[in-house]
């Protein structure tokens, strides 16, 4: 029978990435990636979706990217590009860098904007006022007109050496800096055409280099942005900090030890600043929180501190009183109005509608619009009242994917674990046809990864379970300790050294539960993850051989000898509890597979990038040899030059052809 989803068909969607409302609310501008000509990477364009419901327009083309959408004062569309400039004399690197672009108002060709010499990172328009701020990196004491020439012919002739005095030195797939000589991010102000440039931060070094955030207030007086350095406990402690751009005075609005501070976003009016906030410790799990900083006096409030979720902080209502923010809540993720008075939290999205719901925005009529997805359903454009009246109400279709809802359905589940915690997990199969009943088959139990995370009804482009489900598959995605959603103390369960523990327990029961349900072949169930979740495959590897086989990808099967080798070495002493792995490495090695590899006999593929410093590929390779030497049937799939995640096209077949390859062979 023909698979009704196939991998190529999967990479051929277009996906629907970011939006931004133009400044009437009419119509929103989104980003789309798809693939270029050669189907060899993906490009994006930027489409028109009126909020009416009418037929969407595309506004850019061709083998660029374009991204970041964000409206000028006067009703212009920038956006950062890699288009090459119409010029006599073409920079040939043009493709290499971005750089804000922008479409009149009036309509006619895009233009470009800025010329920084190592590209833009990031940027912003100023809502009500003549203001552009970017995140540029810059070349210290390289004259703006020779930082170009200069980083080029430092390509070319070198030195490579990185020099380092303290941690972190790489980040997820790149190497980081410390080198006085090096280019580092820069916050630049100018006038919206990009004209009057102004180096807000002419000294900074480290202190925005690791992802940094900023809002600019609609007024474009002000940029608050946070702020790096080194914390007590070894990692990064992040402040928020406020930037005058008129005198470009700077003073720290929130700070505290090991805490970091995100997502600033100011009130309509400026008066007030929303952040994240979250402390680290090796006792206790971390919990974001939301507070309101008064911008004039520094004065911080927790804002719904008792609600006992995570709150994603996503923009303010167009009137300013209230934050719209989406949080995981029992294997969903709706959108969420926290009032900024009294922090009342109300749900507007219903709970029955299911969905993953991302990159909210207000809308100057009152309403808000969102990408909206489900396991069943690619992300797309929606809209939802802000008053919590009703579902949301979607716009033109762009992915280009019919939903699922004909060929394959989605349950949820809860099942008791060994302490009475009840266990969510989501079911995603085939749907049986009217009258035959449900068939027994093949199931897969995919484990999230984090570990703090959960798996729910949202779409994925990564580990999409409807690959596995078009092959005639059942695939469970539990939620065991560890996971956000189910409140913190559910999430403080995985906390510390104790990875193989009750988390283990909760999976045991899942797959225990699974193997009593009618449509289940209990002598086919398979258990894979990535990064936590390979971790955890890997622990069952070495714990069990009930299942058929094992998949584990971007996984870890050391842990004290991890601990040097990831990219965040601080994070991970937090992560086990504050142990410390050089004194009694036995203790800490307790719930490492490495210590029980003899005991693994289950056939298992393993995944990798290369590139990946998160979860370095030595953990990859030394499993592989392990099970190789004990006569364990057993694969590597090696991706050169992909990170934590396999993002090329052609890789991401690949991928799935690998895994459903390995599962045609061990599962039927």
């Amino acid at each position: 029978m023909h698979a009704p989803y196939t991998a190529e068909q999967h990479i051929a969607l277009k996906r629907v990435s970011a939006i931004a409302p133009s400044p009437d609310g009419r119509w929103l501008a989104v980003v789309v990636q798809r693939l270029d000509q050669d189907g060899a990477k993906y490009v994006s364009d930027l489409w028109k979706v009126p909020t009416d419901g009418s037929t969407a327009v595309q506004l850019t083309r061709g083998d660029s990217r374009d991204a970041a959408p964000c409206f000028r004062h006067d009703g212009a569309l920038g956006f950062l590009s890699n288009r090459r400039p119409n010029e006599l004399k073409p920079d040939e690197d043009a493709d290499k860098r971005m750089q804000v672009w922008v479409l009149p108002a009036a309509g006619g060709e895009p233009q470009q904007l800025t010329d920084e010499p190592l590209g833009v990172e990031s940027f912003k328009f100023a809502a009500r006022a003549d203001r552009l701020v970017v995140l540029a990196p810059v070349l210290p004491g390289v004259p703006h007109d020779k930082q170009r020439e200069t980083a080029a012919e430092r390509a070319k002739k070198g030195p490579s050496a990185r020099n380092y005095r303290r941690q972190p030195v790489r980040h997820w797939d790149h190497w980081l800096h410390q080198n006085a000589d090096r280019a580092s991010t820069h916050l630049i102000a100018s006038r919206s055409d990009g004209s009057q440039r102004q180096d807000l931060t002419p000294e900074a070094t480290t202190e925005l280099w690791i992802e940094p955030e900023f809002d600019l207030s609609a007024d474009g007086g002000q940029v608050a942005i946070t702020w790096a350095s080194a914390g007590a406990d070894r990692e990064e402690d992040s402040a928020i900090v406020v930037v005058d751009i008129a005198s470009g005075a700077r003073r720290v609005l929130a700070q505290a030890q090991n805490t970091n501070f995100g997502t600033p976003l100011f009130a309509p009016d400026g008066r007030t600043l929303a952040v994240n906030h979250s402390t680290r410790s090796p006792t206790r799990a971390p919990r974001p929180l939301l507070a309101l900083i008064d911008v004039a006096s520094g004065a911080r409030r927790d804002l719904a501190a008792d609600w006992d979720r995570w709150p994603a902080a996503a923009d303010w209502t167009a009137d300013g009183r209230a934050l719209l923010v989406t949080a995981d809540d029992h294997g969903i993720t709706p959108v969420f109005r926290i009032e900024a008075g009294s922090g009342a939290v109300t749900a507007l999205t219903p709970r029955a509608a299911g969905g993953t719901h991302s990159n909210v925005v207000a809308l100057v009529d009152g309403r808000a619009a969102c990408i909206r997805s489900s396991l069943l359903d690619a992300p797309e454009c929606h809209l939802l009242p802000t008053d919590g009246s009703g579902a949301p109400q979607a716009l033109a279709r762009l992915s280009g994917f019919e939903p699922a809802t004909a060929w394959a359905e989605v349950e949820h589940i809860e099942t008791r674990s060994t302490d009475g915690a009840p266990i969510h997990s989501v079911i995603t199969r085939p749907r049986a046809a009217p009258g035959s009943g449900a068939p027994k088959s093949p199931t897969l139990m995919w484990i999230h990864g984090g570990p703090i995370g959960m798996s729910g009804d949202g779409w994925h482009w990564r580990w999409n379970p409807l690959l596995a489900v078009a092959q005639g598959y059942t695939v469970v995605q539990p939620n065991p300790r560890g996971s956000t959603g189910f409140g913190q103390a559910f999430v403080h369960g995985i906390w510390g050294n104790v990875w193989g523990q009750q988390c283990y327990e909760d999976l045991m029961c899942v797959a225990d539960a699974l193997e009593q349900r009618s449509e289940v072949d209990a002598a086919r169930i398979m258990a894979m993850g990535g990064s936590f979740g390979g971790y955890m495959t890997n622990w069952i590897g070495t714990q069990t051989q009930r299942f058929r086989c094992l998949i584990t990808h971007a996984s870890i099967v050391t842990m004290a000898q991890f601990t040097g080798t990831t990219d965040h070495p601080a994070w991970w002493y937090l992560e086990m509890g504050g142990e410390n792995p050089y004194a009694d490495p036995a203790r800490y090695d307790r719930y490492a597979p490495i210590r029980y590899i003899r005991r693994w006999k289950t056939p298992a593929l393993i995944i990798h990038g290369e590139l990946d410093y998160r979860c370095p590929i030595g953990e990859g390779l030394n499993l592989f040899e392990a099970l190789q030497y004990h006569g364990v049937d057993s694969e590597l799939v090696i991706f050169p030059d992909e990170n934590h995640w396999i993002l090329k096209p052609r890789n991401i077949v690949a991928w799935y052809d690998n895994v459903l390859g390995f599962l045609a062979k061990h599962m039927h």
